[in-house]
């Protein structure tokens, strides 16, 4: 949430000082930026998943990264493992 507070009012600070906007358009813009950061984490979510051959775990941003966490299958006997990935955006 936090996050989501500090994209809106960069956002709104971008759009007050490029052109006068309303409130509204402000908002909408930064929920914009908040869906293309989601979609980023996502396909580096999906192909991290795919590259480790398991299955994702969860995905959250975090600083300017994508944090991803996928569960790998252990050969023969042994145990599956989490495998944590921060990738940049």
């Amino acid at each position: 949430m936090a996050a989501f507070m500090n994209i809106t009012g960069l956002a709104l600070a971008l759009a007050v000082a490029v052109q006068p906007v309303t409130s509204g358009e402000a908002f909408a813009a930064g929920e914009q930026m908040v869906a293309q950061r989601a979609v980023d984490c996502r396909a580096a979510a999906m192909r991290v998943a795919a590259e480790e051959g398991g299955q994702l775990l969860s995905v959250r941003e975090s600083g300017g990264e994508c944090v991803i966490v996928v569960l790998v299958q252990g050969s023969g006997n042994e145990r599956p493992r989490k495998v944590t990935r921060r990738v940049s955006q």
